[in-house]
């Protein structure tokens, strides 16, 4: 039990404090739709244990809920000291719902769906159960990366206070066959040594291309690791290969951001990583960037109309989005298209969804590829204040025209008439050669508050 607090709410796991029906259909639906769960009556959401009076009333009640579902559903009920135990399994009969409707169990929710929905995700119910396919061919413990996984516990925060095996049991990603731990396709994605030779089709593939097309490749990278490497590498490429700009706020120090937003970036990568299809061969995670565009593609077809898209979030993969969510990589659940699209308008810049049996984020850059990362806020300033930070950085000592147009976001030119204006006004000089030489303020009050 000291496990189970410790690990919290998650893909399998909810607590209640008190019984309430309508909110016990919906999670028993939920977790018969989904992989199945526990819910664990007399702790409060937090993890506080509350304890509860299992009487026989209760438990008849609790069962009364679970044969009301259309169809029925068989659940177990368990009692440990104070705390009733419910445990539903996944169901055979998809798909599930209660009174009030179909639900489906997100990392620590139960979202609800239409009807037309949940048949559509319960037409795919063989590819869900991908992540949860075991692999005998896997040699538990000779292909598990054990320091990748000692890590990602820590992260999770996580003790090794039980074995290892009963740990992977309860984040679902194995289960013992035989008495032999044996890891399911999550497991392996997750913690395998060699990813390769397990899966053809699991790399991230990151390309730089020269132009709008795919023709000139300045550089790519393959990368078959496990998810959350594939990640990092994917946001270093990106990092690698995007341009960086700087932001100037009133007279402070230059702060220096992606030519794109990177939350949104992070967000783009880690959904693709999350809601590919794994059974498709065909491709991997694709990231590729383009003097116009970057664009990150995932293959798999949506589970809902594109209407939908930023207001309903089903996940083909619950095991791995549950594993992602707990190491905080998942902000919150079913916001991430939405964020994409807010970091983008903070920024000015487009953003398109694309659609068929793929799923492709295109983020736009500035018509002048990286040269233009303050053009918004270039905008928004007016020549007197344009030149009082120009005023400001030629006192800082780090004034330099084609950098200051990149800030701003405007054409060198303006910066240059900018600066004229200021030099026959008597504010500033310039001291030595066009090359090697500098700018210095002659009036030492101008531009001081």
């Amino acid at each position: 039990m000291d496990f189970v607090l410790e690990e919290g709410e998650g893909q399998f796991i909810e607590f209640k404090e008190r019984f309430d029906s309508k909110g016990l259909a919906r999670e028993i639906v939920a977790f018969a739709n989904s992989s199945g769960g526990k819910i664990f009556f007399g702790i409060s959401d937090k993890g506080e244990v509350r304890g509860i009076d299992a009487s026989n009333k209760l438990k008849s009640q609790i069962q009364d809920v679970a044969r009301n579902c259309d169809p029925l559903i068989e659940i177990k009920i368990d009692k440990y000291e104070d705390i009733l135990i419910v445990e539903v399994g996944e169901g055979m009969d998809k798909p599930y719902s209660c009174s009030s409707g179909f639900y489906l169990r997100q990392g620590t929710n139960s979202q609800k769906m239409s009807r037309d929905e949940i048949f559509e995700y319960a037409r795919n119910v063989g590819k869900i159960k991908f992540e949860e396919t075991l692999r005998k061919d896997f040699d538990y413990p000779a292909d598990f990366d054990e320091k990748v996984f000692r890590e990602m516990l820590r992260k999770m925060g996580i003790s090794r206070a039980i074995s290892d095996e009963m740990i992977l049991n309860n984040l679902g990603l194995g289960e013992k066959v035989f008495g032999k731990m044996t890891l399911n396709n999550s497991g392996v994605l997750f913690f395998g040594k060699n990813i390769e030779r397990f899966f053809k089709n699991a790399n991230l593939t990151c390309v730089l291309f020269k132009g709008r097309e795919r023709l000139n490749v300045i550089d790519r990278k393959d990368f078959v690791l496990g998810l959350v490497e594939n990640y990092n590498e994917g946001i270093n490429f990106l990092r690698k290969h995007l341009n960086l700009g700087y932001i100037i706020k009133g007279t402070g120090p230059r702060k220096e951001v992606l030519e794109l937003p990177e939350a949104a970036l992070r967000e783009a990568v880690l959904n693709a990583i999350v809601h590919r299809d794994y059974f498709d061969s065909g491709m991997g995670v694709n990231i590729e960037i383009f003097d116009d565009r970057v664009e990150i593609t995932n293959r798999g077809k949506l589970f809902f109309d594109k209407s939908e898209l930023g207001k309903l979030s089903l996940s083909r993969n619950p095991v791995m989005f549950d594993i992602f969510n707990r190491l905080d990589m998942i902000e919150k659940i079913g916001s991430g298209i939405n964020r994409i699209k807010e970091e983008m308008k903070e920024k000015g810049l487009l953003v398109d969804f694309e659609v068929a049996d793929f799923f492709r984020v295109v983020f736009w850059r500035l018509e002048d590829v990286g040269k233009d990362v303050g053009k918004n806020v270039g905008k928004r300033l007016g020549v007197g204040k344009r030149r009082d930070l120009i005023i400001e950085e030629i006192r800082s000592g780090n004034f330099s025209l084609r950098e200051f147009a990149l800030v701003v976001g405007v054409d060198r030119k303006t910066i240059e008439r900018d600066v004229l204006s200021l030099k026959d006004g008597g504010v500033i000089r310039r001291v030595g050669p066009v090359k090697g030489g500098h700018w210095e303020i002659i009036n030492s009050e101008v531009g001081k508050k």
